[in-house]
C-alpha cells in the first residue's frame, strides 16, 4: 500500500478523517491566492508558516491535503490521503467533490499571481522554481492518480467544468475544473516529471548469463567498481556479462552480509535493490 503520508512532508493531521466514495483516482490543484497584487503592484509573498497555522487553526474546515512551498520544497500534510479533504465547494445534490475517487488529493501552492520573493516577481505558479514538485507528482502517482489533465493542463485563469468527465476520469484537475466550483485557480502548474526511475530494477535473473550484452550490466560494472566491490581484471568498462561480473558481484553480497552459497555472484532483488545501479 502507497504511504498514506507523503515521505519527507511535515505532518500536521487535523483529524476529521473521512472515506472517500471510490472510483477513479484524483489530484486537484489549489493556489493559496491569499493576496491581490498586479504586474505593476506586486506584493511580497505570505509566509508558508502564517498559511500552515491558518489550515492546523481557523481554516481546517477548508484545509487540502497538502500544502506546498515551490520556492523551498517544503510540504506539510492535514490529512492522510485516504481520507476527503474539504477544499471543494460540494453542493447538495450533485457529485460529492471532496469524495469523487478512490482518492481526491488535494494540493494547496503557496502562491499568487505577481507575488514578489526577495526582488524577484513571480507572475505565474510555472514561474517558480517548483522546489519539491518532484516528489510530490511521484507520491500522487503512487496512489494511482495518472500523470494526465483529463480537462487540459491549466495555462490560464479560464473555468471549464463538466460533471461527466470529473466522475468518470482519473488524473490531475484544476480548481478551475471542479464542478459546482466557482475559483479560477491555479492559472498554471508545472509540467509533469519524467516519471522514469532513478535507479535501474531488477531486471531479472536471465540478463545474468555468460555472453549476456547490455547496458544495465554496464551500468552494474561501474557501480561495482564505485562501491569498493572491483575483482575485474582491468577497469576497462564491458556490457557484456562474465567471470569478473560474478567474482565482483560475490563481494559486494559479501558487503551485504551474504554468507557461504548465498554470495554466488549472481544478482537477486534485494542485493540489487540496495547497489543503486543508476538508470540506463
Amino acid at each position: 500500500m502507497p504511504d498514506l503520508w507523503m515521505p519527507g512532508a511535515t505532518r500536521l493531521d487535523i483529524g476529521d478523517h473521512a472515506p472517500t466514495d471510490g472510483g477513479p483516482a484524483k489530484a486537484v490543484a489549489h493556489v493559496t491566492w491569499d493576496r491581490n497584487a498586479t504586474a505593476a503592484k506586486p506584493q511580497d509573498l505570505v509566509p508558508y508558516e502564517d498559511l500552515r497555522s491558518y489550515f492546523s487553526g481557523g481554516g481546517k474546515t477548508v484545509a487540502s491535503h497538502i500544502l506546498w512551498d515551490p520556492f523551498t520544497g517544503r510540504i506539510t500534510q492535514f490529512v492522510p490521503a485516504n481520507s476527503r479533504s474539504k477544499s471543494l465547494v460540494d453542493l447538495a445534490g450533485g457529485t460529492r467533490t471532496n469524495r469523487a475517487g478512490s482518492v481526491v488529493i488535494q494540493v494547496e501552492a503557496l502562491f499568487f499571481p505577481y507575488c514578489r520573493v526577495g526582488k524577484s516577481i513571480y507572475p505565474t505558479l510555472k514561474s517558480t522554481p517548483c522546489k519539491g514538485w518532484e516528489d510530490l507528482q511521484a507520491w500522487v502517482h503512487s496512489w494511482g492518480v495518472p500523470n494526465a489533465w483529463p480537462m487540459g493542463h491549466p495555462v490560464d485563469f479560464t473555468s471549464h467544468r463538466s460533471e461527466t468527465v470529473w466522475e468518470k476520469q482519473a488524473g490531475w484537475y484544476a480548481h478551475s475544473q471542479v464542478p459546482e466550483n466557482t475559483h479560477q485557480d491555479p492559472g498554471s502548474w508545472p509540467d509533469f516529471v519524467d516519471a522514469k526511475p532513478k535507479y535501474e530494477p531488477f531486471p531479472g535473473a536471465h540478463l545474468f548469463k555468460s555472453g549476456t550484452r547490455s547496458p544495465i550490466i554496464a551500468a552494474m560494472h561501474k557501480r561495482l567498481v564505485m562501491v569498493g566491490c572491483n575483482k575485474y581484471k582491468s577497469n576497462v568498462n564491458t556490457d557484456v556479462w562474465g567471470s569478473g561480473d560474478i567474482a565482483s558481484y560475490a563481494a559486494w553480497q559479501r558487503k551485504c552480509n551474504y554468507t557461504g552459497a548465498a554470495a554466488d555472484g549472481i544478482p537477486g532483488r534485494t542485493s540489487w535493490d540496495l547497489l543503486h545501479v543508476p538508470n540506463v
